[in-house]
């Protein structure tokens, strides 16, 4: 990758977009490298960057298969599974925890039972 074009926040010319941009569009890079950057300058530290893509090179986003949509459903069911007590927290596991709440801090789940 050679040296990028670089654009100030704002100033990007038509035909580009990041990556968050085409997603909402329904694109998606394809395997395109950034075709430019473009820069937020900050007061006290480095500028913030974004890489740009061709709006025209960009290619559809890939369809959902039923195959895809269940083995995302097993890897959010995996996320809120308590590996202590085997149950459904009912939210995603914090990984500095690495179990649910009630596993992590029992005294305070059992004053919360009995309150």
């Amino acid at each position: 990758m050679g040296a990028l074009p670089v654009f100030r926040w704002r100033l990007a010319p038509d035909g580009y977009a990041t990556r968050r941009q085409l997603r909402a569009a329904g694109l998606r890079p394809g395997g395109q490298d950034p075709a430019a950057q473009l820069e937020r300058p900050r007061r006290r530290r480095g500028p913030l960057i974004a890489y740009l893509y061709r709006i025209d090179a960009a290619v559809p986003v890939r369809p959902m298969t039923p195959a895809r949509w269940a083995a995302l459903e097993r890897a959010n069911t995996a996320r809120r599974t308590c590996p202590e007590c085997g149950r459904d927290a009912g939210y995603v596991i914090p990984p500095s925890l690495g179990m649910c709440t009630g596993c992590a801090f029992p005294e305070s789940s059992e004053s919360l039972r009995s309150a």
